[in-house]
């Protein structure tokens, strides 16, 4: 035992001194290593620093109160509830019947002795210096210590009058505005004063304002209603604090008045779920992550750890092996004065043990230093701050035996290797010649083969991505085994390639030790490069094919469907200013009840409106009287049969939103849409509705809509199972011919046609075309303008299909270019060190300066061209099986649908194999160009001359 320590410790201290006496090798493996473990560490870091603990949270949410109190909404029945307060229902099971409704006096349900705040929140149109701008305004007495930790104050102070605010730093900067301005609301006269800026803990880019309880939201939904502008509701919760807090019994207590309670205590000791009755009911169980989700996070988890960990090894082996060669003297001295095989494995581990622990303390180190440093901007790219710097040793210490682990990994086939020279070829400095591996070859043939094997069998017979994905690995890795057998076979083009080709190809062939893991280093970055790359860009084209455009090309719509159309006519001239507009549809929209009234308002005196689709027309594949599923009293031939039917297909082909499918406007719609149609523009100048959708239009060639005065009466009979009362306008039609395409109109109607058949009608907005596509920045003047008038505006430019995967395939591609060229150059460096003795010669022999520098280039570009033509064919094959699989799935799917009776919603599946010859020109041949031109680069022309080794 005692021996075994000292030698070990003797070979340690060797490997210290030969990695520093050659620090440059050295750097270069240690930064291999350490940068995995610095971005790992640092990731760690900061998901832990990230992560609240139970009491952080609570003190964000409910501040210094023992529960927050939320009216369940019910009228006041009992409920059931998860213990975090989330998810809630009714304790007695409605059924079919219709669910309780209504408010609860939540006041009465707070314990005696118990204090609390009003916390109410709502939403407003806030002047600002450029216009308008949607903010929540939240009532809660700030200052007061109920309420501590929920905001942070930066600046001033809290309101302490009626008439003033605090905004969040981040209103301020998008406002414009500072501490000590004046803002009102939109049609609001009070005028309210900054007085301090705060910010959310978990939610840092929020717009908000606070005020004291009642000082806004009341008064201002008041003056809304009075002016007809639509508004949201307000949210009303309470903070209260109790001496001895809120158990889980007390908390289910209060459940029986119709309340939901968040407690303090209840979260930070949950009850067991056996104790809580909302998870014994059915479907309300507390679903945590599952054995097998966690199996497989763990076993994606682990799988990425692999191959960085194998990729590392792959390049940071040849370094050892050089520098095993470089040290092969002193390894020999060691075993001519008694040294056996394990003293010279254990100096070569020794290196990457060294190095390993170096790299280990340096990469966490750097990591601790940079998240404390960044901590700020993280928590800005987060949007929320950290609860603390959370450091979990046990966690750092396991990611740095990680890079310990695999610096002694990639020395392990070095110290094999250096183990078996014999002591006078040490010594004397002669390599010998020892012949490739015969077996490992055959190894990489057979996982080849059987990976390919099971890819084929999940692409043709099974739907199962992981097979698919599980046989390519095996066959990426059998190619891998058979690197350096393939690095031979290229060896065999070099009696056609000129002198400095020639020289950088045979010594890649006859130092296939450090010239095979570069190249399977860089072919497997290039193959997941290529495999991602062809998913990516079958998947965009995919997508492409599946694109339904809004409006035709180039044209635009902008559509308010707020305030009864109050800011349509600055919407048009902000249009008009900023775009290349060549024509302009006005278009309304059906008014049923009060003015104001936004579409399908379920709010008192708003209503709406119905096309209906006559009994007949109706397809028999959707529509019961019963509450039956209509597609079970059919056959599986027949549900086929009925997904061709005309009745049974789906109304409108996409685009902009209409309410309720019905469109006013002049025959200007039909020029902007596209549409060439006599008889539609002769219709509308008789007073016609024009259908584009054929199940609308009657036997008799009218359209009916169905006129709805009270919305919520409608939803109350929708749900009890009743007839909708309604006033029905029958009005003639003109139906289109099959095919066109009205980019989601149904239906289209005059304003004067609509007067005459009773409807009442307000701006809905206007449709453009364009002369030419117009640009970002006159897009940009456009959305800062739309800005300023403060109104939601529903703006569409309708530029065709945008993949949004062009960015993607290029960072591949910039990666892989990255992994090869770092992985080349590697190989270059080390080839350079390792044929200093024959660069040398060269010299010696009259050879010009040049050679040593094109003979660097072609070098690194012999070992990038071999990585990316093994990596490139590689790649393909698991994206083309995926792809298959998928296609075989999708059309399975869609098999199913028209069994079931939904064909007819369904398009028939399109799953493209594109290949992205851009991204593998890229690698094929700009890759290896621009790493040899590179290494040429970096390489000096001459090198010293050294005087000849005494033999």
């Amino acid at each position: 035992m005692n021996n075994w320590f000292h030698s070990w410790r003797a070979a340690i201290r060797i490997a210290r001194r030969d990695a520093w006496r050659y620090k440059g090798r050295s750097f270069l493996v240690l930064a291999m290593i350490a940068l995995p473990i610095l971005g790992v560490s640092a990731a760690d870091l900061t998901l832990r620093s990230s992560q609240l603990s139970t009491e952080e949270s609570l003190d964000r949410t409910i501040g210094a109160a023992d529960a927050r109190f939320t009216d369940a909404a019910v009228a006041g029945v009992p409920i059931l509830q998860s213990p975090d307060g989330e998810m809630h229902t009714p304790a007695k099971d409605y059924g079919d019947k219709v669910w309780p409704s209504g408010t609860t006096e939540v006041t009465k349900t707070f314990p005696a002795g118990s204090t609390h705040l009003t916390d109410s929140s709502g939403n407003a149109k806030l002047t600002t210096v450029h216009g308008l701008l949607q903010t929540e305004v939240r009532e809660l007495k700030a200052a007061d210590p109920i309420a501590r930790g929920i905001m942070t104050l930066q600046e001033g102070r809290f309101p302490e009058k009626a008439d003033e605010f605090a905004a969040t730093t981040h209103f301020l900067e998008t406002s414009g505005l500072s501490i000590g301005s004046t803002l009102s609301a939109r049609g609001y006269d009070r005028v309210y004063r900054i007085v301090g800026s705060y910010e959310l803990p978990n939610d840092l880019k929020a717009d908000q304002v606070n005020a004291l309880p009642g000082a806004f939201l009341a008064p201002y939904a008041k003056v809304a209603e009075k002016a007809g502008m639509s508004r949201a509701g307000v949210d009303t919760t309470y903070l209260v604090k109790t001496p001895g807090g809120f158990t889980w019994n007390s908390v289910q207590q209060i459940n029986t008045k119709g309340v939901a309670v968040v407690s303090r205590a209840v979260l930070l000791a949950p009850p067991a779920d056996s104790e809580v009755p909302l998870y014994q009911r059915e479907g309300w169980g507390n679903y945590n992550s599952s054995t097998g989700a966690q199996a497989a996070e763990l076993a994606a988890l682990g799988t990425v750890v692999g191959l960085a960990m194998l990729e590392i090894c792959l390049l940071a082996g040849p370094a050892f092996a050089v520098g095993a060669r470089r040290s092969r003297r002193q390894l020999g001295l060691v075993g001519a004065n008694g040294g056996d095989r394990r003293h010279i494995r254990a100096i070569v581990l020794g290196g990457g043990l060294v190095i390993g622990a170096a790299a280990a303390v340096i990469g966490t180190v750097l990591a601790l230093i940079l998240t404390f440093a960044l901590q700020p901007v993280l928590e800005d790219a987060f949007g929320q701050r950290f609860g603390s710097f959370d450091v979990r040793p046990m966690e750092l210490l396991a990611i740095a035996l990680l890079a310990v682990l695999t610096g002694v990994l990639a020395a392990i086939v070095p110290a094999v290797t250096a183990s078996r020279q014999t002591v006078l070829a040490s010594l004397t400095g002669r390599r010998g010649v020892r012949r490739g591996s015969r077996v490992l070859p055959l190894v990489g043939l057979g996982a080849l083969l059987l990976g390919a094997a099971i890819a084929l069998y999940g692409s043709v017979v099974s739907d199962q991505f992981v097979i698919v994905a599980g046989g390519s690995a095996i066959a990426e890795l059998g190619v891998v085994a058979m690197t350096p057998a393939l690095v031979g076979l290229f060896g065999r083009t070099g009696r056609w390639l000129p002198l400095s080709p020639r020289l950088a190809l045979r010594d890649a062939v006859r130092n296939r030790g450090r010239t095979a893991p570069a190249v399977a280093a860089v072919l497997a970055a290039v193959a997941g490069t290529v495999a991602v790359s062809t998913y990516t860009a079958s998947s965009d084209a995919q997508n492409r094919a599946e694109y339904r455009a809004s409006l035709p090309h180039g044209a635009v719509s902008a559509l308010v469907t707020e305030d009864g159309g109050r800011d349509v006519p600055a919407v048009r001239d902000a249009v008009q200013r900023h775009l290349p507009i060549d024509t302009r549809a006005d278009v309304e929209r059906v008014q049923v009840g009060k003015a104001g009234c936004p579409p399908y308002a379920d709010s008192p005196g708003c209503g709406r409106y119905e096309v209906l689709v006559p009994k007949a027309n109706e397809c028999p594949l959707w529509s019961s009287d019963n509450g039956e599923d209509p597609a079970a009293k059919f056959s599986k031939e027949q549900r086929r049969k009925l997904a061709e039917d005309w009745r049974c297909k789906p109304n409108g082909d996409g685009g902009i939103y209409v309410d309720g499918g019905l469109m006013i406007g002049d025959a200007t719609v039909l020029k902007v849409l596209g549409i060439k149609d006599a008889g539609a523009e002769k219709a509308l100048a008789e007073g016609k509705i024009v259908a584009f959708s054929k199940p609308l239009v009657t036997q008799g060639g009218k359209i009916d809509v169905k006129l709805i005065a009270d919305s919520m009466k409608a939803r109350e009979a929708e749900e009890a199972g009743k007839p909708v009362p309604g006033e029905i306008t029958s009005l003639p039609a003109h139906l289109v011919p099959d095919g066109t395409k009205s980019y989601g109109v149904q239906a289209l109607l005059t304003p004067a046609a609509a007067k005459a058949a009773g409807l009442t009608t307000v701006p809905l907005g206007s449709l453009f075309s364009t002369d030419t596509m117009p640009t970002s920045e006159q897009r940009q003047k456009l959305d800062g303008e739309i800005a300023k008038i403060g109104s939601d505006v529903e703006l569409h430019l309708e530029e065709g299909f945008v993949g949004k995967n062009s960015i993607v395939l290029l960072s591949l591609a910039v990666f892989a270019g990255l992994v090869t060229i770092g992985a080349a150059g590697i190989a270059t460096g080390l080839a350079q060190a390792d044929a200093e003795a024959d660069l040398k010669t060269l010299s010696a022999v009259g050879a010009p300066p040049r050679v040593r520098r094109t003979l660097s280039g072609f070098q690194c570009g012999v070992v990038a061209a071999m990585g990316v033509i093994l990596g490139s064919a590689a790649g393909v094959l698991p994206a083309m099986g995926l792809r298959l699989t998928e296609g075989r799935a999708r059309e399975r799917f869609y098999q199913e649908s028209l069994d079931q009776g939904w064909g007819a919603m369904e398009a028939p599946p399109y799953v493209p194999i594109v290949v992205p010859w851009e991204t593998l020109l890229a690698l094929l041949v700009i890759v290896p160009l621009g790493a040899a031109l590179l290494a040429a680069l970096v390489t000096r022309s001459r090198g010293a001359l050294a005087r000849r080794a005494a033999t």
